[in-house]
């Protein structure tokens, strides 16, 4: 078997569509494998190379069971399972040269579950009734590209037939797609970025530049805090430089940029080198005001953007804030450094600015000085988050720790 594009539907309740679709990407010289995830007899004019029994053992369930069943919510979850199961093994075997799925809600969620264990870089499209929901949960943190049906995917039609002809199109270009020769850099900064703190990051991207590094910013906007953990397990940083932790806050507070609970970890699972910094713990991310809940309302609130109002944390949650960040850089066994902006932590944290704290922000850093361990190395900067001295600071101990004498 060679590298080929992956096909992933339900051929028992939409085998034409996916038929058309496995002749357009052969047309385009691509080798196709096939996944066939639904679980009514199937009856189509191509082969199947996976299946619906085979999906659903991959996934230790019985394919007559499910169907005997009748639990719709069940097989789609099984066969979900399944599929990225088997995507799982070609991956290993290097037979994924990209992958495609299309459908409504049930064949949406199932292709995007199966594309979760394709590696970042490797082209994976969605043709959907759904590309207009959000799917952030079903996508996660993998490079997908979600494509709008319009049209249902049910028989083929003059609207359809068009879309699932780009569609192959594009996978296939997609998949054709040599990356450029680029000056390899000395290493490769995961660097954690928001509107609050843009400066800082600017400045350290600048000098990591010029030191021969390539720096890569990830939003901290939970999806952002999310794919750099992710991508941090997949092998591709040398190290971290995590500015802008704020999604810890989200995480403790309820608000719309939580990353979960992993958030801060995967550098020291991989045994990368990291330095931290309390960026914009001073925050909790809301939408329009009317989305913050009834117990915050009464706490300073700040109109960042129409969809974006933000509150400040006060000087408990920073209590818990700052023995959260220490557990966390605590369980590295590289080298980390956390560097404290005495100054203020985030843009309007700063005199003269709406959120500007001291004292609260004085529990945080105190908070994180008593808890981090022995082996974490604690820096105190006069300086504020955004000003260049500080990114000199950050900067000069991140290139201690990955160049070391």
């Amino acid at each position: 078997m060679q590298p080929s594009i992956v096909v992933i539907g339900c051929f028992d309740t939409k085998g034409p569509a996916f038929a058309f679709l496995r002749n357009c990407i052969l047309a385009r010289g691509e080798s196709v494998i096939t996944v066939n995830s639904g679980v009514m007899e199937t009856a189509v004019d191509f082969p199947i190379d996976y299946d619906s029994e085979a999906v659903a053992e991959a996934a230790n369930q019985s394919l007559a069971d499910l169907r005997t069943s009748r639990d719709r919510g069940r097989a789609i979850e099984v066969m979900g399972l399944g599929a990225a199961t088997i995507v799982e093994r070609l991956v290993k075997a290097g037979w994924v040269k990209g992958a495609i799925g299309m459908g409504g809600g049930g064949g949406t969620f199932v292709s995007l579950s199966a594309m979760q264990p394709i590696p970042f870089g490797v082209p994976k499209l969605c043709l959907s009734t759904m590309a207009a929901k959000d799917l952030t949960r079903q996508v996660g943190t993998k490079d997908i590209t979600l494509m709008a049906s319009v049209v249902d995917v049910a028989g083929l039609n003059g609207m359809l037939s068009p879309l699932i002809e780009q569609a192959a199109a594009a996978i296939c270009a997609m998949g054709a797609v040599v990356p450029a020769r680029r000056h390899k850099p000395v290493g490769r900064i995961a660097i954690s970025m928001f509107g609050n703190t843009t400066d800082c990051v600017n400045y350290c991207t600048e000098r990591l530049e010029k030191q021969g590094y390539e720096v890569v910013a990830f939003h901290a906007n939970g999806t952002g805090g999310r794919t750099m953990e992710s991508l941090i397990e997949e092998g591709h940083f040398d190290a971290v430089l995590d500015v802008t932790t704020t999604e810890l806050a989200d995480e403790l507070c309820g608000g719309v940029c939580s990353a979960g609970p992993d958030r801060l970890t995967a550098a020291a699972r991989m045994n990368l080198p990291q330095v931290v910094a309390p960026g914009c713990l001073d925050m909790v991310n809301f939408s329009q005001p009317d989305t913050v809940p009834a117990h915050y309302r009464h706490r300073q609130l700040y109109s960042w953007a129409p969809n974006v109002t933000l509150l400040r944390t006060d000087a408990a949650e920073n209590e818990q804030l700052g023995r959260l960040l220490a557990r966390k850089v605590n369980q590295s066994k590289a080298g980390v450094t956390v560097v404290l902006p005495l100054n203020g932590i985030s843009q309007i944290d700063a005199p003269g600015h709406v959120f500007y704290q001291p004292e609260v922000n004085r529990v945080l850093f105190s908070a994180i000085k008593t808890n981090v361990s022995e082996a974490v190395r604690l820096i105190e900067s006069p300086a504020h988050i955004n000003d260049p001295a500080f990114a000199d600071v950050l900067v000069a101990h991140l290139l201690e720790l990955v160049q070391p004498k």
